[in-house]
């Protein structure tokens, strides 16, 4: 080796030994999400995710089995029915959530934990004072008339009524629990939300069967009990993670030290980031709410009602929650890389999710295809007309569920890089303007069938698949500044 020392030097013994480097200060966040190699970070995220959504549905489909067999399809018709009111009002406060995983994925990717913890702080703030002030009071005064909006006939009106105003005035759990899922995931841990949500779905499902069927001196609540085992269920898991919180020892906590009060240059940022994705979820469910409009015209509306309740909310939902789990990870993943100066390597994780997203959907459309009566027989659904319903609409699903997989990915990476405006626009397009158009014009030009609601659906979701992936490659995303002050 050439002696490339100048005259004068110390030079050290050759066998000196080599000092020990210096201990490395203790990682909070996993590295390999933006150092590893780019499959096996999207994987780690996503199927955690994909497995808690998958669970998370089964405890809906036990509802409604239970509901069915117990109560009648009009049971199965009054959940759905509520459900898709409540998901419109749930959406829009989880859009907070939104926000605030755009910002813990960039603050974790840049390794600022002070800014991580003041965001989910401020996050569980904002969600817990709108539950208590606004959901409650407003949810149940206004229940009455949100199941007019959507023609609900009145004996599956009277089913659904209480479940509604239970799931309104007993949010504050469920609202925790999907904020933590969302903090914890967006900083780089799926595997804690996992074990909450399968715990979370156990409870659900013992709460469920004991209070919709009833046991001993506890009565049967019918459909209330399935509201009732939802809320106690949240409220129990979310009070265990509020002092796992305010405890410490997860990778995400509750600041200590300094105001506890509101932080409204975070606030503000949580809604700059998600009100747009709030907004993008009402459009969407009130697209959904109205949908629930057009089929509840038609001649024989009861039938077709439990059928979109068990085809389209629940077990299509196996397709969606799982292509919902892969738009956490899409966002998580991509939202962490920019914070850490790569998004080559964020525009490569969302072409990785599309493709595991796709693979998913195609396994599960198949049984939608080929064994359709099967899977309604579980609910007790054998009337032939809603069976005949049913079944037309479950194999277009089969197909709808290729699109809508990748474009929830896309969605989520479009999401994650903090542009939450695109998403709404395409969704505003593809899932009211579409649909609900095309329903509109066959309704005043001929006789409005079953089979055409259910392929404006499908091109609802073929559209917001080629809008979402074609915004999502212009590039724009790169500029998107991020940040909450310090």
């Amino acid at each position: 080796m050439t002696d490339t020392s100048a005259p004068g030097d110390i030079v050290a013994p050759a066998t000196a030994p080599t000092p020990p480097p210096p201990a490395p200060a203790v990682r909070r966040y996993d590295r390999s999400i933006v150092e590893g190699p780019l499959r096996a970070a999207v994987w780690k995220i996503a199927w955690p995710s994909m497995l808690t959504n998958i669970v998370g549905g089964l405890q809906g489909i036990i509802d409604h089995i239970l509901v069915g067999h117990l109560v009648g399809f009009r049971g199965n018709a009054a959940i759905g029915v509520a459900w898709q009111l409540w998901i419109v009002v749930i959406v829009f406060i989880t859009s907070l959530f939104t926000g605030m995983s755009v910002l813990v994925s960039r603050f974790a990717g840049a390794g600022d934990e002070g800014k991580v913890d003041r965001t989910v702080y401020q996050a569980f703030l904002t969600a817990i004072g709108i539950s208590l002030f606004i959901m409650a009071p407003l949810g149940y005064v206004l229940a009455p008339g949100l199941l007019d909006l959507v023609n609900a006939a009145p004996e599956v009106k009277r089913e659904a009524l209480p479940f509604l105003r239970i799931m309104f005035m007993f949010s504050s759990g469920m609202l925790v629990f999907f904020m933590l899922g969302g903090a914890l995931r967006s900083a780089g841990d799926a595997r804690t939300p996992m074990i909450l949500g399968i715990a979370l779905t156990v409870l659900n499902i013992v709460f469920n069967v004991l209070l919709i069927r009833g046991l001993g001196p506890i009565p049967a609540f019918g459909t209330r009990g399935a509201a009732i085992g939802t809320v106690l269920a949240s409220s129990l898991v979310s009070l265990y993670a509020l002092w796992k919180l305010w405890r410490g020892g997860w990778v995400v906590s509750f600041p200590r030290g300094g105001g506890y009060g509101p932080d409204w240059a975070v606030i503000r940022a949580l809604f700059r980031f998600g009100l747009p994705t709030g907004i993008q979820g009402i459009a969407m469910n009130v697209g959904g709410v109205l949908m629930l409009g057009f089929i509840g015209s038609l001649a024989q509306s009861a039938a077709a009602q439990a059928a979109f309740a068990v085809s389209y909310s629940q077990l299509f939902s196996l397709i969606t929650w799982t292509a919902v789990g892969l738009m956490g990870a899409a966002a998580a993943v991509v939202g962490q890389n920019l914070g850490a100066g790569k998004p080559e390597r964020a525009a490569d994780a969302v072409r990785v999710a599309a493709g595991i997203g796709l693979s998913g959907a195609a396994c599960i459309g198949l049984f939608f295809v080929l064994v359709p009566r099967q899977l309604l027989a579980v609910f007790g659904m054998n009337e032939p007309v809603v069976v005949e319903i049913g079944t037309q609409l479950l194999r277009i699903l089969g197909l709808s569920g290729l699109f809508i997989a990748v474009a929830l990915t896309y969605t989520g990476a479009l999401q994650g890089t903090g542009d939450t405006r695109s998403p709404l626009y395409i969704s505003i397009v593809s899932q009211v303007i579409v649909p609900l158009g095309i329903c509109f014009v066959i309704q005043r030009t001929g006789t409005l069938a079953p089979i055409h609601i259910w392929v404006a659906i499908l091109i609802g979701h073929a559209t917001r698949c080629a809008l979402s992936m074609l915004r999502f490659n212009q590039g724009k995303w790169r500029a998107i500044a991020v940040d909450i002050g310090s």
